[in-house]
C-alpha cells in the first residue's frame, strides 16, 4: 500500500514488537525460556529477536487484579553495549518483606531496581509477577517508586505533584492529600513551587507522591538522601507501616546500617552479580 506521496506504507503488524503484542502466549521454543506454570503469573522474557515478550496464562476467573504477592527475577542479564550492568541475577521480592540492596557505585543496584520495576528491559533472563498482569503498564500501576533524584515537577507545588499522581490513579485529590499531608509532615513548603524547596523537603514530597496510591510494591533508591536525622526516623516509620500493610519493599542504599534492623532479606551486589 502507498501513501499520498507514493511511498510504501509498512503494516504495523510487520514490526517485531507489534507482532509480539498480537500473540497471547509464547511457547518455550520461541522465547527460549520455560513457559510459566499455573494461572496467576505474568512471564516477561527476552526472545531471540531481542524484544520483551509478555505471556499471560489464561485466567480461570477472567479479570486480573489485586496486589502483587511476589516478584521473581531469574538469570537476568543487562548489557549496555560492552558494559555488563547485571550478570545472571536471581532475586525475589515478597509481600510484607523488606529487601535491602547494597553495594558499591556501579555494582548494578539501580539497574536491578529498574528491572524489578518494569522500566528497564533485560537483555536476557525473566521477571515473573504474581498474580499476573496483562501488560507492563498494569504492573507499574502497583508500584510506588522513589528515585535517587526526586523527579518532581519543579514549577508545580508539592501538593500539585501529589494530586497529579492521585488523579492518574483515579483517586479523589482532596482525600489523597489529606492522607499524606500529616503522614509526611508536609507543611507550608508543600504549597509553593518545588524548585524553591530544600533537598530534604523535595524528598518528602517525592515519597508522599510515591505512596499516595498505596502500592503493593515499593521501590526506594537512596531514600535517605537529603534527610536529616528526624527525616530518617520518619522514613523508617513509614517503611515499617508499608511492610505492616503487606507491601513488598525494596531499598537500595549506601547506608545499610540504617535499615539493618528492619530488613528481612539482604542482597549484596558486586560488579553486576549478587555475592
Amino acid at each position: 500500500m502507498r501513501d499520498g506521496r507514493g511511498r510504501v506504507k509498512k503494516s504495523p503488524a510487520a514490526h517485531p514488537r507489534a507482532a509480539c503484542r498480537s500473540r497471547p502466549d509464547f511457547p518455550e521454543q520461541r522465547t527460549g525460556f520455560p513457559h510459566p506454570e499455573g494461572n496467576r503469573r505474568l512471564f516477561v522474557g527476552v526472545g531471540r529477536a531481542g524484544v520483551v515478550e509478555l505471556a499471560t496464562v489464561a485466567q480461570s476467573s477472567g479479570r486480573i487484579g489485586g496486589p502483587l504477592d511476589r516478584v521473581t527475577v531469574r538469570g537476568v542479564v543487562k548489557a549496555y553495549g560492552a558494559t555488563m550492568a547485571l550478570r545472571g541475577v536471581d532475586a525475589c521480592v515478597e509481600a510484607g518483606r523488606l529487601a535491602l540492596v547494597e553495594g558499591a557505585n556501579g555494582s548494578g543496584k539501580s539497574t536491578l531496581l529498574g528491572v524489578i520495576g518494569a522500566v528497564i528491559q533485560p537483555t536476557s533472563g525473566s521477571v515473573v509477577y504474581e498474580p499476573a498482569r496483562p501488560d507492563r503498564s498494569a504492573v507499574r500501576a502497583e508500584i510506588g517508586w522513589l528515585s535517587h533524584e526526586s523527579l518532581t515537577y519543579p514549577d508545580l507545588s508539592g501538593r500539585e505533584n501529589v494530586e497529579l499522581v492521585a488523579r492518574i490513579h483515579g483517586m479523589g485529590t482532596g482525600d489523597a492529600w489529606a492522607r499524606v499531608e500529616e503522614r509526611f509532615q508536609l507543611g507550608a513548603f508543600a504549597m509553593r513551587a518545588v524548585r524553591t524547596c530544600s533537598r530534604g523537603q523535595r524528598q518528602r514530597i517525592a515519597l508522599a507522591r510515591a505512596l499516595v496510591h498505596a502500592p503493593s510494591l515499593v521501590l526506594l533508591d537512596e531514600p535517605t538522601a537529603g534527610l536529616d536525622r528526624a527525616g530518617v526516623d520518619r522514613l523508617i516509620s513509614v517503611i515499617r507501616e508499608e511492610i505492616a500493610r503487606g507491601a513488598g519493599v525494596v531499598v537500595v542504599s549506601h547506608e545499610p546500617r540504617v535499615f539493618a534492623e528492619i530488613a528481612d532479606d539482604h542482597i549484596v551486589m558486586e560488579r553486576g552479580r549478587i555475592v
